[in-house]
Parts: C-alpha cells; structure tokens; sequence
C-alpha cells in the first residue's frame, strides 16, 4: 500500500469518525429539546391534580402523584445531564497550558466547603504537571472526580483522597484520584463508563450515574484515556491521562 494511499485511508476514517460523532451529538440534542414540553405537561398537570382535588386527595393516590412527579423531576435532570454529555462531542477545545497543581488545589478548597465535619486527609503529591488541554473541560473532568471521591467516602469516619501522578506515553502522564471508599464490585466494570449507569442506591448516594462517563469523553477529547480500579468496601482509583504542556 502506499504511503499516499494509506493517508488518504486515514483522512476518510477520521472524516467519518467526525461525521458519526456530530450525528450522535445532534441527536442527543435535538432529543433532550423534544422531551422538555411533555415532561413540563406531566410536572404542570400533576400540580393542577393535586390541587383540584384539594382535601379529597386520598392518600395513596397523593402517593402516586408523588411518584410520578419525583420521576418527571428525575427525566428533566436526566435530559440536562444528557443535553451536556452531548455537547462535549460539539464544543472546540480552547487549548492553553493548565496548572494541574493549581487547579487541583482550587477544586479542593471548594470542595472542602461542602456541609458536615467530617475529616478528610488530602494527599497531594507534590510537582504535578501542567497539561496542555481545555481548562474549563479539565476543570470539569477533575470537579467530577474528586466529587466522587468525596461522595463514595462519605461512610468512613475519616476519607482519604490521593492526588499522584506518573510518566505514561511519550508526551502524556498519567494523574490518579484514589480514595478509601465504598468501592464497586469488579463485576461491574463495563457499567461504569456508561451514560445513567448507577452501581449504588440512589437512597444511599445521590446522582445521576454521569459523572464518570462525562470525564471519559474528556479525556477521550483530549486523546487520552481513563481507567478505574475498585473492590467492594476497598475503594477506588480512577487513572486518567492527558497530554502533557510542551
């Protein structure tokens, strides 16, 4: 095969790769903008019910109402959450060099705000590396996984949450977010990077089951990658690698 015939092979492949890309984000959203007027008529109907029959209301039937509201609630932050993985595959990357160390600290002392007293022993490891990517995607890539780790740590008395880093491929490095929470069974794994995909309770920790799949195709934006490893009550550790600044 020649050289001129191979290049011209991949310039297709990357031309409808972009193409079933931008098909599958106009979809999503053009989806999430369809659904938005019958769930506000389910929301503003159910209200009118509730009212109309006032005192009358028995309650079982409240119950029901009460259901299907809480579930209508549940399809219009399912559509937001849909409407933004969407967006990601739309969105040119504003490239710039980010202080990784910087923006992780950041992300902590906002963090660190959240309700309750609980202890958290942060473990940053020292000279992380500046990235060559979007700051705003980076910054959300990394909000969501030290929010997960906040989150699934929450039943230890004290939660420990480890920031390190090492050499991956040339011109990349690889920054790990580990914790000492409630983990996942390993069973699971190819559930994890999926949109809506939920591996606890909703009762016993909040979310939609998006966050991680939305810090994969960050990664994946900015041709990196990201793995996960965990074990039942032995938490987790999310690795993540992007490029690093010239």
């Amino acid at each position: 095969m020649s050289e001129r015939l191979r290049e011209t092979e991949i310039e297709q492949l990357r031309a409808e790769l972009q193409a079933a890309r931008a098909a599958l984000g106009e979809f999503a959203y053009v989806v999430s903008h369809d659904l938005r007027a019958p769930l506000r008529h389910i929301l503003a109907y159910s209200q009118l019910l509730r009212e109309e029959l006032g005192d009358r209301l028995a309650a079982e039937p409240a119950q029901f109402l009460d259901t299907l509201t809480q579930a209508a609630q549940l399809m219009g932050r399912q559509i937001d959450g849909l409407k933004e993985w969407s967006q990601l595959d739309r969105v040119d990357l504003q490239r710039t060099t980010v202080d990784s160390a910087a923006l992780l600290a950041e992300l902590r002392l906002c963090l660190a705000a959240e309700p309750g007293s609980r202890q958290i022993d942060w473990r940053f490891h020292e000279a992380l590396p500046a990235l060559d990517g979007d700051s705003a995607l980076l910054r959300q890539l990394f909000s969501q996984l030290l929010s997960n780790a906040l989150k699934f740590t929450r039943p230890r008395a004290t939660a420990v949450i480890e920031v390190a880093w090492a050499a991956a491929a040339p011109g990349q490095v690889e920054i790990s977010v580990r914790d000492n929470g409630v983990g996942y069974n390993p069973a699971q794994q190819d559930q994890l990077l999926r949109v809506f995909q939920r591996l606890h309770p909703a009762s016993q920790f909040e979310g939609l089951g998006l966050g991680l799949a939305l810090a994969h195709k960050i990664a994946q934006r900015h041709g990196g990658t990201l793995r996960i490893e965990g074990a039942p009550d032995a938490g987790c550790c999310v690795r993540v690698t992007l490029p690093l600044a010239a």
